[in-house]
């Protein structure tokens, strides 16, 4: 499988090469030369498959025989070491696809616990050491320091903004030590994002180390999260629903990673009927869509803060796997801007009702599903992170207490955690501390 940037500027790449350096040099996002479809044979029993049975296959579909069948094999069942399971919540035509039973409680375990292995295979025969750069609007940061954690010849570099995050993510990477090192950024998560795509594209930095991206600009955080699209079908079919024109998904966007996996999906022939892409009040996609004109701007605090993202990377892919078409994209995808009120009055709602306890994010795409559903449809919403991640929010909009949960899953203070550097949002303050703890 080869790779292109979506900037067009630069030559194709092996898988290894896009993985490996995670931006194009030219400062594009590398994308697949070309999306194979899945016979429709794979379907008439997909509903009786395990998701590591699932991935396995969408994952030699889409990377052909760039790795060894056995070694991928082992690589998908080492990501998949907890269940994603399917709940019906309240209306019959509405599930929740629960992506957060991993070690870190949130979907992006899925897509870092396979780069981590995926990284680690490609870098075993060169024994250089490899650096790892993550920029965290919440979950990405302990998702990948925990699948990186350890990891011998790596080393993981979380940039988190010096606001927004809830006590228990950042304790999540502040808290392991050895080969991972939290970054506070006097900014924005925004900030966070600029200053590591300038970092893979200062040649001078490069040439002194070897750095890669763990962020979802890194094509294979991507591939892993359509495994998931996937499984939820199938347990739908499982539970005897009939989709076979697809289900309506619903995915809270921030970066807008896991709604290009879903993209990505449905081009290699996964039946969606659309997606429902939530924005909390950083509504820059939710706009677009309904204008055609994509405007970045600063963003805005929320309650749901890892969709707090005013200028998504991941736009280009979606731009670009669409050709540029505003009337195509808008065909496949409705946009949703959700108040912090609108979130919390449906978190409280389904829990009062229903007793499911959602968190912000996960309910950001509930809210938005149950407004763009219509009767005869069957929805899908992504349950993207734990409600122990959000405690307190949680707490104080439903009034149930998760202080057991977060003591059984954390036991340690949460307040613990390593000694923390603070830089200013600049590549060269970036430069200078890599190039210290080296």
């Amino acid at each position: 499988m080869q790779f292109y940037s979506t900037n067009g500027q630069c030559r194709h790449a092996s898988l290894e090469e896009a993985v490996m350096t995670g931006l194009a040099p030219d400062g594009g996002l590398y994308m697949p030369e070309r999306i194979p479809v899945i016979p429709r044979a794979f379907f008439k029993n997909i509903g009786e498959m395990s998701v590591s049975d699932i991935a396995y296959i969408v994952a030699t579909t889409a990377l052909g025989d760039d790795i060894e069948a056995s070694e991928l094999k082992q690589i998908v069942l080492d990501t998949f070491s907890f269940d994603i399971p399917l709940r019906r919540v309240g209306a019959d035509n509405i599930y929740a696809l629960e992506l957060f039973h991993g070690p870190t409680l949130a979907f992006k375990d899925v897509g870092a616990r396979f780069l981590a292995r995926i990284i680690s295979h490609f870098s075993r025969p060169h024994h250089e050491e490899v650096n790892v750069l993550v920029a965290t609007s919440g979950d990405s940061g302990g998702a990948v320091a925990t699948g990186f954690h350890k990891v011998p010849g790596v080393r993981v570099f979380v940039l988190y903004p010096e606001r927004g995050l809830s006590a228990m993510q950042r304790h999540q990477f502040t808290s392991l030590g050895d080969n991972v090192y939290p970054i506070e950024i006097m900014g924005n998560f925004d900030d966070c994002q600029r200053v590591v795509k300038e970092a893979f594209v200062d040649k001078e930095l490069r040439e002194m180390m070897h750095i890669t991206s763990a962020n979802s600009i890194n094509v294979c955080r991507l591939i892993p999260q359509m495994f998931y699209y996937f499984y939820g079908y199938s347990q739908l079919l499982h539970l005897g629903n009939s989709v076979d024109d697809g289900a309506v998904i619903s995915v809270p966007c921030g970066n807008l990673g896991n709604l290009t996996a879903g993209v990505l999906a449905k081009k290699m022939g996964l039946p969606v009927k659309r997606f429902v892409a939530a924005n909390n009040a950083n509504s820059t996609f939710a706009d677009y869509l309904a204008s055609g004109v994509f405007t970045p701007r600063p963003p805005r605090r929320t309650m749901a803060c890892a969709m707090d993202v005013g200028n998504p990377s991941n736009f280009a892919r979606i731009h670009d796997l669409y050709e540029g078409s505003h009337e195509a994209i808008s065909h496949d995808m409705h946009g949703y801007s959700l108040s912090d009120e609108a979130i919390a009055s449906e978190m409280r709602r389904v829990y009062e009702s229903e007793g499911y306890i959602m968190d912000p994010h996960g309910a950001s795409a509930y809210c938005a599903l149950r407004r763009d559903l219509a009767p005869e449809e069957t929805g899908i919403f992504m349950a993207t992170a734990h409600p122990v991640k959000f405690a307190k929010t949680v707490e104080e909009v439903t009034g149930t207490c998760l202080k057991a949960d977060v003591e059984s899953v954390y036991p340690k203070n949460i307040s613990e955690h390593h000694e923390t550097p603070r830089i200013t949002p600049s590549l060269p303050a970036l430069k200078k501390f890599l190039l210290s703890a080296t």
